[in-house]
């Protein structure tokens, strides 16, 4: 019997003429073969042959295919081997393939996760109307004569619930897997990615022509004599026109590919949402403030920051927009726009804070208690962050300790805690709206609580005790 191993860039590695118990399926199991040397062979029942996963569209390792030969041949078979590299369909056919095969796996993935789910509804049907029976919390009556049923039922309502969670887990990975396949021509077209993707394509590009050239590149040589060079030439050429026409056709659509023609210092730019004061243009991004002084600001200059002698860079195709400095100091208008729009426009321009003396809290009475001084109550959020801090209420340190405490105030996402030594008004906090939610708790605990705080020279705390 003689077994065909054969490799082209259009069809891949395929192995042929073998029948199953033979003995070369365990040779052809082994994680020896591929590019990497890391890979065994499958069987397709689509070919009916042998196959090696990720061989088409690529050059493959010769020195494998020769060992698989040869160890085929110590087992008693005759094995040919033919390699022809030259042998390949064009990036736009192969793309073409893959984005068909992205769509025939969505319709299939969801065909299962359908079927999944609708077995997943049928399963729970079942449990809960053997459930009807016990609906009155009617228990098992040992020594009964419906004791053996009970025990039956039961169980039956217990693997059809097992049934159910299964089968909706299962609804829920082919679901995702459905999405993902359906999401994959966008994916693949995405501008930003696109253009990351052809900076990599050039560079390879470049090193193919010089080691045509007999130059090295990416720290080795080439023989500029070996014919893989040109088919690999030919192959880098046709996928970067295939995505430069996916920008253009973005372009058309109003996709903006930005470059060091569009900026100058002092310019801000739009990184992940951010305004950023430009601070250098450099070929391929920006230099701006370190993104560590976003959090919780919609524009970061170039000074007054956190970590001011801290820079970023911004790659030009991670860049969503433009304003120069003018524009940036202008008032934002006011256009008669829903709310939804208006939330997707270009965030505001920083307003001033409001910035007055600082204040503190009043002095208790001589011979009065430290908890009789006064207290600012605020609210943390974690899904919240802010520059200044939110104040509630003002009211004394025992109050405070006494509502800061209670169980019953913190939320699933936020917390009340208290100081005695805010800061500023305006600049390191400000009043915040009170929802009335917390007025049961107040009222249970006596506390009537204030919202101004006293600006009065405060005391050294040894004084007051």
């Amino acid at each position: 019997m003689t077994i065909e191993i054969t490799h082209t860039r259009r069809e891949g590695t395929l192995i042929e003429g073998t029948s199953r118990g033979d003995g070369s399926a365990e040779i052809l199991r082994l994680r020896e073969y591929g590019r990497t040397q890391r890979q065994p062979f499958r069987w397709s029942r689509n070919l009916d042959c042998w196959y090696l996963p990720h061989s088409r569209d690529h050059a493959t390792y010769t020195p494998s295919l020769e060992l698989l030969a040869q160890r085929l041949r110590e087992k008693g078979f005759e094995a040919t081997l033919s390699v022809d590299n030259a042998d390949r369909r064009s990036f736009a056919e192969a793309e073409q393939e893959r984005e068909e095969k992205a769509e025939g796996r969505a319709d299939r993935f969801g065909g299962y996760a359908a079927n999944a789910a609708q077995s997943s509804e049928a399963a729970w049907k079942k449990s809960h109307d053997i459930s009807e029976r016990f609906a009155g919390g009617q228990p098992i009556l040992v020594g009964h004569h419906s004791e053996g049923r009970a025990r039956r039922d039961h169980a039956r309502m217990d693997d059809a619930m097992r049934k159910s969670f299964s089968e909706s887990d299962r609804a829920s990975h082919w679901t995702g897997r459905a999405q993902a396949a359906a999401n994959y021509l966008q994916f693949k077209k995405d501008p930003g990615r696109t253009l990351r993707r052809l900076d990599k394509l050039r560079a390879d590009l470049r090193a193919v022509e010089k080691w045509q050239r007999g130059q090295s590149a990416k720290g080795c040589s080439r023989n500029p004599a070996d014919p893989e060079l040109e088919i690999e030439r030919q192959e880098l050429a046709e996928e970067i026109a295939h995505w430069e026409k996916v920008i253009k056709d973005a372009e058309a659509e109003g996709f903006k590919v930005w470059s060091r023609a569009d900026f100058k210092r002092g310019d801000f730019v739009l990184y992940r949402g951010t305004w950023y004061e430009v601070l250098r243009v450099n070929p391929k991004s920006v230099t701006i403030p370190h993104i560590h002084n976003s959090p919780g600001r919609s524009i970061v200059r170039a000074t007054g920051n956190q970590y001011d002698d801290w820079t970023w860079t911004a790659p030009y195709d991670g860049v969503s927009g433009r304003k120069s400095a003018d524009e940036m100091q202008q008032p934002p208008q006011a256009p008669a726009a829903e709310p939804q729009e208006i939330a997707e426009q270009s965030p505001a321009v920083e307003e001033p804070v409001p910035v007055g003396e600082p204040t503190a809290a009043a002095t208790p009475a001589a011979g009065a208690s430290w908890l009789d001084g006064m207290a600012l109550v605020l609210i943390a959020s974690k899904n919240s962050p802010r520059r200044r801090k939110r104040a509630l209420w003002a009211m004394t340190r025992r109050e405070a300790q006494a509502v800061c405490g209670d169980p019953r105030t913190p939320g699933r996402s936020y917390m009340l805690t208290w100081t005695c030594q805010p800061g500023t008004e305006g600049a390191d906090w400000e009043w915040v709206a009170d929802n009335g939610s917390h007025a049961p708790v107040l009222a249970e605990l006596g506390i009537t609580p204030r919202r101004e705080w006293t600006a009065a020279p405060q005391a050294q705390d040894a004084e007051a005790a």
